[in-house]
């Protein structure tokens, strides 16, 4: 097996973050959903900020507001129609075809633009039709376990991201790289 390349999606290769641009941009869009979404995302906000919601929960009500979309489908190929030029340059100069991104978010929200680029994803698991998640966050130490489920064995020969909290993926990787001037530099990743 050919060593692979992996990345995290938000401010790795898109800059800033695809979730917190989906939810500007459809509320934008319809201002009554987010009438009816900001004063629950104030109480669950402060729940999470006082450790008493985990991580799935606040995300599951972030993204409840989905449950009112009739074609999420149509509605994402619409937000990537205008997003998608926001893919760093220096990831698509050295794109492979057996790329793996590694994401947070939700998958439903980033999986269209990665099938468009015809690269692999592995991301939270949630409901695109309710916002339910369906597994774990994928982040940090559940990146790694989630990668090697995927591909037993498999070698990365290089890992990128802007987060510190991606150290366990770094740390799998031959040769890893932060990623900092607003998505649009890799330097070494500090010591593993």
């Amino acid at each position: 097996m050919r060593p692979m390349n992996t990345y995290d999606f938000d401010k790795t290769i898109f800059y800033p973050d695809s979730s917190v641009t989906f939810v500007r941009w459809y509320m934008r869009r319809h201002p009554f959903a987010l009438l009816c979404w900001l004063p629950r995302m104030a109480v669950i906000g402060l729940a999470y900020l006082l450790n008493l919601i985990p991580k799935e929960k606040l995300k599951e009500n972030i993204f409840s507001f989905v449950r009112r979309i009739d074609d999420i489908d149509t509605v994402l190929k619409v937000y990537w129609d205008e997003h998608e030029s926001w893919i760093a340059p220096w990831y698509r100069a050295q794109h492979r075809p057996d790329d793996i991104v590694i994401s947070a978010s939700p998958e439903f929200v980033v999986k269209p633009m990665t099938d468009r680029l015809g690269i692999e994803l592995i991301a939270s698991p949630m409901d695109k039709r309710t916002g339910k998640m369906y597994g774990r966050n994928c982040h940090g130490e559940e990146k790694v376990r989630r990668f090697y489920a995927a591909h037993p064995g498999a070698v990365t020969e290089a890992f990128y991201s802007d987060s510190l909290s991606d150290t366990p993926m770094a740390r799998i990787a031959q040769k890893a790289y932060l990623i900092v001037d607003k998505g649009q530099t890799p330097i070494p990743w500090p010591d593993k």
